[in-house]
């Protein structure tokens, strides 16, 4: 007889090793508590993915996609953002009382202007613009986005690192009161990544503030989030207070966490499978059906890139 074989779990669904890890260590201690705790509504509704405030700024058709953008519906509900939570849907439940204003950046290291800014003066010499970026999350799954931001290389000239500074850190807020993924141990926080100077100063590289012309929902890295493109999704941090110029490379959170299945240049390349699942192919949100894939481009289809890991390894640095 004949036997049913349901269908590959796709690399979307399949949990982290570390977040497993913590989960089964965080639910052994809510277990205890969980009698005197009253349950979670069954059908908690979605807070925060409505509009916001508007921006203002400009096309930027030059570093766009013309491929269909995901609504600001699915872009604002289907996250990563582990500080609020593991899950996708977390972020757009727990994300709403999050304070984003007073907020400050501290820029610091290697640079001859550093200091603690409040972001409003931090952005004030900056003309916004939207870009239509792809995003490619490791967990093979992808979607189109319309940022509203500056590059990055804008701030790091106004910063004149000193020719010490080979890399630039980031980090986001360490704020467990109003964050409460960080209450949990599925990772080292504060959350930090970093880029190479020449990744940093890339025309590609954008500081977002906003989304289809609005300010970031606060799921979304509110308010101030890194965007590189090529990249797989992790490497563009979120809530950032930190910006250091730095000599060495740092060491970001995911290659602390599981240093086997996350490097530091996280480029998205198809050739190098993740340990536990394929990069070869994605989902793009909002099309098609779970099982619908799509060939994943190397760089994420941005080949401008390429030339700045000419004659790496890009096997070898992941």
């Amino acid at each position: 007889m004949a036997r049913y074989r349901p269908p590959p779990i796709p690399g979307s669904e399949i949990t982290p090793e570390p977040v497993y890890r913590a989960r089964r260590e965080f639910m052994a201690g809510a277990l205890a508590l969980g009698a005197a705790l009253p349950s979670a509504a069954s059908a908690q509704m979605l807070m925060n993915v409505t509009m916001i405030e508007k921006l203002q700024y400009r096309a930027n058709p030059r570093y766009s996609t013309d491929e269909p953008r995901n609504s600001f519906e699915e872009i604002s509900s289907y996250n990563n953002f582990y500080e609020f939570g593991t899950d996708k849907s977390d972020p757009a439940k727990n994300a709403g009382n999050f304070r984003t204003r007073p907020w400050n950046v501290t820029v610091a290291g290697e640079a001859e202007v550093t200091g603690t800014y409040a972001l409003d003066d931090l952005l004030k010499p900056h003309a916004l613009e939207e870009r239509i970026y792809r995003l490619r999350c490791v967990e093979a799954w992808s979607m189109v986005i319309p940022w509203v931001g500056f590059p990055l290389a804008e701030l790091i000239k106004r910063c004149k690192p000193t020719s010490r500074a080979k890399y630039v850190e980031f980090t986001t807020l360490h704020d467990p009161k109003q964050m409460p993924g960080q209450r949990s141990p599925v990772l080292q926080w504060p959350y930090v990544e970093g880029l190479r100077m020449d990744e940093a100063m890339h025309p590609l590289t954008l500081m977002a503030v906003g989304l289809y012309g609005e300010v970031l929902p606060n799921q979304n890295g509110a308010p101030l989030r890194l965007v590189v493109p090529w990249k797989y999704g992790f490497k563009s941090i979120k809530s950032i207070v930190s910006i250091r110029f730095t000599e060495t490379q740092p060491r970001s959170s995911w290659m602390i966490s599981a240093p086997r299945e996350y490097g530091f240049f996280a480029n998205v390349n198809p050739a190098v499978d993740h340990p536990r699942w394929s990069q070869k192919r994605e989902r793009r949100i909002g099309a098609g059906s779970l099982w619908d894939r799509r060939p994943t481009l190397p760089f994420n289809g941005y080949d401008e890139v390429a030339a700045l890991y000419r004659g790496m390894d890009l096997r070898k640095f992941f």
